[in-house]
């Protein structure tokens, strides 16, 4: 992957209170010393497993934060993945190949792309039907590294990279 890549920093609440599928997503800048938030993911503490995760994009020409979509959680592992108007199962999303643990894929834009569980067991890679890297997920940091030729499909990658880290904090990779 290269200097362009788009590198996006997931960060979670210091708040012991606050569910996992609550938090903020950082893009880093340029010389890694800047970051500008781009995403926000929020989850009421219900205390149930139910619920809907709202996730809001950062609109970067006019720096407002927009509803981009919701994940409507029936269990801890069944739900509704809405991009805009765009609805899909949770499971259309993390298909398996095969009875394959080490890899769930899903479709973007017509074209479907596979999260492989890395060696480390936290760290994930994503690649196209072609094989060409897409994305790595880096567990110890919380660091999300996109291709550039990716930016159509960002919110794609980064709520099924989320949903692969709650499946996996779940014991259900």
């Amino acid at each position: 992957m290269a200097n362009t890549d788009i590198v996006l920093r997931f960060v979670l609440s210091t708040d012991s209170n606050v569910d996992m599928r609550t938090f903020r997503v950082l893009q880093v800048l340029g010389n890694a010393t800047e970051e500008l938030e781009v995403y926000k993911f929020s989850h009421p503490l219900t205390g149930h497993s139910t619920g809907t995760t709202t996730f809001h994009r950062k609109n970067l020409d006019t720096s407002i934060f927009e509803t981009a979509g919701h994940v409507e959680w029936f269990s801890s592992f069944n739900a509704t993945v809405c991009f805009g108007v765009d609805e899909c199962s949770v499971k259309d999303l993390r298909k398996t190949e095969n009875g394959g643990h080490r890899s769930r894929r899903f479709k973007a834009s017509g074209v479907e792309y596979k999260w492989k569980l890395g060696e480390s067991g936290t760290d994930m890679l994503c690649i196209d039907s072609k094989d060409k890297h897409v994305a790595v997920w880096s567990g110890e940091d919380r660091k999300l590294t996109v291709a550039p030729r990716c930016a159509a499909i960002l919110d794609r990658i980064v709520v099924t990279c989320f949903l692969n880290i709650w499946f996996k904090s779940l014991g259900r990779w």
